[in-house]
């Protein structure tokens, strides 16, 4: 039998996020929307993962110790928060632009992500 790969990612999409990549922490950039949400964003993911891993949320750090894993994640603003919740966070992106954004952010701010 032979394998069959598939991919859903859109190279025209990714060409998009490259153009913008340097402008992810420009909060009036083109991303401004995406700051303004990303603590909805946040709250949502913490509370779902600290009731599902049974975490008290009023602790500084109550995803510490688990692992998550950020698909799409463009120059890293939903990583950051996450791994100051103690998460070891890892972020993927298909635009390599988006990703070097993100290590050098992260980097800055002193977080191993």
């Amino acid at each position: 039998m032979q394998d069959v790969v598939s991919a859903t990612v859109d190279a025209a999409e990714v060409a998009r996020f490259e153009k913008i990549a340097r402008t992810w922490w420009d909060a009036q950039g083109p991303m401004g929307v995406l700051h303004k949400f990303n603590p909805v964003r946040l709250q949502v993911i913490r509370d779902e993962a600290a009731k599902h891993f049974n975490r008290d949320i009023g602790t500084g750090k109550p995803l510490e110790g688990l692992s998550l894993l950020d698909i799409g994640c463009g120059g890293g603003l939903l990583c950051e928060p996450l791994t100051r919740l103690g998460a070891k966070v890892t972020g993927i992106d298909p635009a390599p632009t988006n990703v070097e954004v993100a290590k050098l952010h992260a980097g800055q701010s002193g977080l191993p992500i």
